[in-house]
C-alpha cells in the first residue's frame, strides 16, 4: 500500500507543473534576469576560445628556463603520439609520461633519467629544468615557442630538428 501512495504521490508533482503552465513559466521568468538587468540589450556575448592543440610529435629546445635565456646548455624534449615525453637535460636522457589536457593543461608523470657523471652546472642546470617539467601545469603557443609552467618554473621552447 505504501508503494502505491508513494508512486500516486510522485505523479501528482508532476502533474502540478502540467496544469498550470502559466504559472510555471511566470516562475521561471521572475528567476531568470532580463537582459537589461544583465547590462543592457545589446550586451555581445563573447564566442568561445578556440582549444589549441598540443604539438604532439614535434622536438622542442629550451630557450628559456625561468624568463632567463639559455646560451650555453643543451635541453630538449619531444611528446610523441603516446604521450610519452622524451629528450636531454643537459647532461643525462630522460623520459616521463607527459599528458596535454583541457584547457591548455599539462601533467607529466615521474620522470627516469639516466645517472651519467658531469659537471656541478650541467647537473644544477638540468635539475631545475627537470623540476620545471615535472611540476608544468600549464602549456601555451606563443609566437610558435612552447610555454610550460608550473610551480617550479616555467620553461620557453623553441622547435628544433
Amino acid at each position: 500500500m505504501m508503494r502505491r501512495l508513494g508512486l500516486a504521490a510522485v505523479l501528482a508533482a508532476l502533474a502540478v507543473p502540467m496544469l498550470m503552465p502559466e504559472e510555471a513559466a511566470a516562475q521561471r521568468r521572475q528567476q531568470m534576469p532580463s537582459r537589461t538587468e544583465l547590462g543592457g540589450g545589446n550586451t555581445q556575448i563573447p564566442e568561445a576560445q578556440q582549444e589549441k592543440t598540443f604539438p604532439l610529435g614535434a622536438s622542442w629546445s629550451v630557450v628559456q628556463l625561468n624568463g632567463k635565456p639559455v646560451y650555453d646548455r643543451r635541453a630538449t624534449l619531444l611528446v610523441d603520439k603516446n604521450l610519452r615525453g622524451t629528450g636531454f637535460g643537459g647532461c643525462n636522457t630522460f623520459s616521463a609520461s607527459a599528458y596535454p589536457l583541457r584547457q591548455q593543461g599539462f601533467a607529466v608523470g615521474p620522470i627516469a633519467v639516466t645517472k651519467r657523471t658531469c659537471d656541478k652546472g650541467a647537473l644544477e642546470f638540468e635539475r631545475a629544468f627537470l623540476m620545471a617539467l615535472r611540476t608544468a601545469s600549464k602549456w601555451d603557443l606563443v609566437n610558435g615557442r612552447l610555454l610550460l609552467k608550473g610551480s617550479a618554473g616555467e620553461l620557453t621552447l623553441s622547435r628544433s630538428l
